[in-house]
């Protein structure tokens, strides 16, 4: 059964503080486990208050169906983002067998 994963690293530009950064991280969270079945993780350490690495899994029989939701959950991201003062700088979608 396949799996997939979306990693995505986004700027924060407003954040001058852990509580700023952490409003939109949890914000972007919560939003994107409430209109997708997905699995949504902050990866990387709170060393940096303007950047964040998140990290999305999904699990489905179908390959196309993984390819095609993960597309879906990105642009929802790009949208998000721009709503919460934070932009896309990489993403990266893979799907293991």
């Amino acid at each position: 059964m396949p799996i997939a994963t979306l990693t995505i690293e986004l700027a924060i530009e407003h954040a001058q503080s852990l509580k700023d950064r952490r409003q939109v991280v949890r914000s972007l969270k919560d939003k994107l486990r409430q209109g997708f079945n997905i699995s949504v993780a902050e990866l990387d350490d709170v060393a940096l208050w303007n950047r964040a690495t998140l990290g999305i899994a999904a699990i489905h029989s179908s390959r196309d169906y993984l390819d095609g939701q993960l597309h879906e959950v990105e642009d929802a991201v790009n949208r998000l983002a721009v709503g919460l003062g934070a932009s896309i700088l990489d993403a990266q979608i893979e799907i293991i067998d």
